[in-house]
């Protein structure tokens, strides 16, 4: 598990660490699921809204798991299962930690392992600006509480957050 603060893993720094088959020990996403709702009839439902990245970032899968649990018991109140949420973003980049610079301390470490390399502590989405991050579905009657839903979720991120309406907004009163 990450124990150093989200902020010293939210900007994208160097390539892409993705190659789970050359590394072991790496620690699966937290998230459960990344469609919710009904599933059977994600394209039955007329109005779609997105939550967009205003920033290039890197959200970890704890927090992507923390929005989708937000935004699914917001759209869980409309009632049955008259909504659809999907997680667009996968969290494929590995997070490395210098376990020697955890705990009290960790502002100075020894010169030892100067440049260590660490070990895989989880792992995070690198997404890039303007990039659809979730997206909602829902009757036109329900599309305030897919806002604020969204809205919720986005607190949950470590990037700025725009809700636009990408379908159906003739259909909004």
């Amino acid at each position: 598990m990450v124990r150093k603060p989200g902020r010293m893993y939210r900007n994208i720094d160097g390539p892409a660490y993705t190659r789970r088959e050359y590394m072991g020990g790496v620690p699966n996403p937290k998230i459960v699921h990344f469609e919710m709702g009904n599933v059977d009839a994600k394209n039955d439902f007329p109005v779609e809204l997105s939550l967009i990245a205003e920033e290039a970032c890197q959200i970890r899968h704890t927090a992507l798991e923390a929005a989708r649990i937000i935004a699914n018991k917001y759209l869980g109140k409309i009632g049955g299962a008259n909504y659809y949420l999907w997680i667009k973003v996968y969290p494929h980049h590995v997070l490395r930690e210098h376990k020697m610079a955890t705990g009290a301390g960790a502002d100075r470490i020894s010169s030892g392992m100067s440049k260590a390399f660490g070990k895989p502590v989880g792992t995070a989405a690198r997404v890039k600006e303007n990039q659809v991050i979730m997206v909602a579905r829902v009757n036109p009657q329900h599309v305030e509480r897919a806002k604020r839903a969204l809205k919720e979720a986005s607190y949950k991120l470590p990037t700025p957050c725009r809700i636009d309406i990408t379908k159906g907004a003739e259909l909004i009163k």
